[in-house]
C-alpha cells in the first residue's frame, strides 16, 4: 500500500502549492511506492493532529471531474484507505469560491456536520436525518447564512431544502470552507452522492464510496479535505 510521509505546515493553504504537493505523492502511489523525494504531504497548521485526509485532485482548474482518495496516517506514514475513485466537482471547475458561481473551493478544509435523507450509515461525525424542515441557509443577508437550519419555510435566497434536493443528499458531509460565514464566499459546499454530472460547487462521488467515507471519518482524527491540482499541473 502506498505511503505518504508527514510534513505538516499550512492551513487553508496556498491552494495550488499545497494541493500539488499532496498529489505528487498520490500520483506516484497510483503506480507503486513513490520516490523518496516525492512522498511528502503538506497539511495545515490549524490541524496539527490530523490523521485522516481526503484528496480531490484534477488536472486543470476548469476540469469538472477529479480523483478522490482517502488517506489514514498510520505510524507516522500516510496510507491510501479508500480510492482512488472518480469525483465530480463544480461545472466551472475548482478555484476561488463565490456565491452563485458553480465552482468548487480550492484549498484544505475541515469536515464537520454530516447528514442525509437516509439513516446514519455508521459515521462517527455528528449526523442528522433530513426531512422537509431541514434547510441549508444560502441567503447572504441571513443571520444564519451557511448553516443548517430547521424550520418549515426557506430562510430565503437560494437556500436548499436538504430533503427535496433528492438522492444526491441521501448521504453528505459539510466541507467547512467558510466557517466565518462570510457573505459572498459561497455556502453549502458538501461532499455528497453524485447524480453523474458536475455540481454547483460540491464534490460528488458514487453512493457506495460516500457511505464508505462517512463510516471511515472519525472526528477524533481531525479529518480534512484537500482540493486542488495534480502536482504536475500546480
Amino acid at each position: 500500500m502506498f505511503e505518504l510521509r508527514e510534513l505538516f505546515k499550512w492551513r487553508v493553504l496556498s491552494p495550488a502549492i499545497a494541493a500539488g504537493v499532496v498529489m505528487m505523492a498520490a500520483l506516484s502511489g497510483a503506480v507503486g511506492l513513490a520516490p523518496a523525494n516525492a512522498a511528502t504531504v503538506v497539511s495545515p497548521a490549524d490541524f496539527p493532529s490530523t490523521a485522516q485526509m481526503v484528496t480531490v485532485m484534477s488536472d486543470e482548474r476548469s476540469d469538472t471531474t477529479a480523483t478522490l482518495t482517502a488517506w489514514d496516517k498510520v505510524d507516522g506514514a500516510w496510507k491510501a484507505t479508500i480510492g482512488p475513485v472518480k469525483a465530480f466537482v463544480g461545472s466551472q471547475g475548482i478555484g476561488a469560491p463565490r456565491d452563485n458561481v458553480p465552482r468548487t473551493p480550492e484549498g484544505t478544509f475541515a469536515f464537520d456536520q454530516a447528514f442525509g435523507r437516509q439513516p446514519n450509515p455508521g459515521t462517527k461525525l455528528p449526523y442528522f436525518q433530513a426531512d422537509r424542515q431541514d434547510w441549508w441557509d444560502e441567503f447572504p443577508s441571513s443571520p444564519t447564512y451557511n448553516t443548517h437550519v430547521r424550520q418549515v419555510k426557506s430562510p430565503g435566497g437560494d437556500s436548499e431544502n436538504l430533503y427535496d434536493s433528492g438522492p444526491v443528499y441521501d448521504y453528505a458531509v459539510n466541507i467547512a470552507h467558510n466557517p466565518q460565514r462570510r457573505p459572498g464566499y459561497a455556502s453549502g459546499i458538501f461532499l455528497h452522492v453524485t447524480d453523474g454530472s458536475p455540481t454547483q460547487g460540491c464534490v460528488a462521488v458514487d453512493k457506495a464510496t460516500m457511505v464508505s467515507v462517512l463510516k471511515w471519518l472519525d472526528p477524533s482524527k481531525d479529518p480534512v479535505i484537500t482540493i486542488g491540482l495534480n502536482a504536475n499541473q500546480a
